[in-house]
């Protein structure tokens, strides 16, 4: 029969609300009672229930998270479990549990947003994406409530945030495929409305500028998402629409890897070789397969963990925390590059 507060409270000779304040390190509890509290429950082998004692505190000690994709994705994008792994390691060392919900819509991320303050289920909230003109942002500071985003917020001020340089990031993979020689390039960006995509747009348009050539809109596709099955189309595209040679590209930047393992297959069905792909996130899956590839390696462990970390220096009141990261990335070749 599994011990109950009441025997603890017995076995000491108090109250079961002194138990309960002992258990939450009540400064108003002597220290003589909280000796004979502490040893009655461990002669009794007590375990608090979780849930009772985050009622009486007023605290969960859990975090929840709002993944923006559907659970096909969640799956098959190493991106989202390398990101929980770094939460799920700072929340577990510091006594934290985490939860997490996922949708690719964004009326139903307000949903779960709302529904994570209303049963009170968690202190905190961790955003996967920043959209512009977030729903779920715009929510949580009106309504106070804690949260951190992975992804730099339209606004930035009173949002704790972490992120890459996105804009830096791809500038430098294009610069890079230039720098090989490549002077016609494809871009395969991601959601129109989330910041991500906009920025590595953005890179990518400044290194092609910078060299002197211009936007070809016939092989730019934006407003996709971050798929296999994107990448896949976006090449068949370029087979419909562009003749070999002078107007088909040498090379391709994607937003993401699995976006260019969709481009890879559809170039293995068409016998295509001769075309550079670059991806995002350097994801295990990346290398896969024998043609050359380039990805920029986001650090998502780390970005996940630093999101973590500021989310917790604020539920737990540090002061001077800093309000946000930004992580490095690194250039990966998994092969000798075209």
């Amino acid at each position: 029969m599994n011990t109950t507060i009441n025997d603890v409270a017995k076995a000491a000779g108090v109250s079961i609300s002194t138990v309960s304040r002992v258990l939450s390190d009540n400064p108003r509890i002597s220290e003589d009672t909280k000796k004979r509290v502490r040893k009655a429950i461990k002669e009794l082998k007590y375990h608090p229930n979780a849930i009772a004692r985050s009622l009486a505190n007023k605290a969960t000690k859990t975090i929840g998270l709002i993944l923006n994709t559907e659970a096909q994705t969640l799956i098959r994008n190493p991106f989202f479990i390398q990101a929980m792994t770094g939460i799920s390691q700072y929340a577990q060392e510091n006594g934290y549990n985490v939860m997490f919900a996922y949708n690719k819509n964004e009326d139903e991320d307000l949903n779960i947003a709302i529904r994570y303050i209303t049963s009170r289920s968690v202190d905190g909230i961790i955003l996967f994406t920043s959209r512009a003109n977030d729903k779920c942002i715009e929510y949580l500071t009106k309504e106070h409530f804690l949260f951190s985003v992975i992804g730099r917020p339209d606004k930035t001020e009173g949002v704790l945030w972490v992120d890459n340089d996105n804009f830096q990031a791809t500038y430098q993979v294009t610069d890079f495929l230039i720098s090989k020689g490549h002077k016609k390039i494809s871009f395969i960006g991601g959601p129109i409305g989330h910041n991500v995509s906009r920025d590595r747009f953005e890179g990518y348009k400044r290194a092609i500028s910078v060299h002197g050539y211009t936007i070809d809109e016939n092989i730019t596709f934006l407003n996709g998402d971050f798929s296999e099955e994107f990448g896949y189309e976006c090449l068949q595209k370029l087979i419909e629409t562009c003749e070999f040679g002078e107007k088909f590209p040498t090379a391709i930047v994607t937003s993401d890897d699995m976006q260019a393992l969709g481009v890879l297959s559809a170039m293995r069905k068409a016998n295509i070789s001769n075309i550079a792909v670059t991806g995002f996130n350097n994801t295990p899956v990346a290398t896969c397969g024998n043609e050359v590839f380039v990805s920029v390696d986001v650090n998502a462990e780390k970005l996940g963990f630093y999101a973590a970390k500021l989310l917790l220096d604020k539920i737990e009141g540090e002061e001077d925390a800093p309000t946000h990261y930004i992580i490095p990335t690194d250039l990966v070749e998994s092969k000798p590059f075209i």
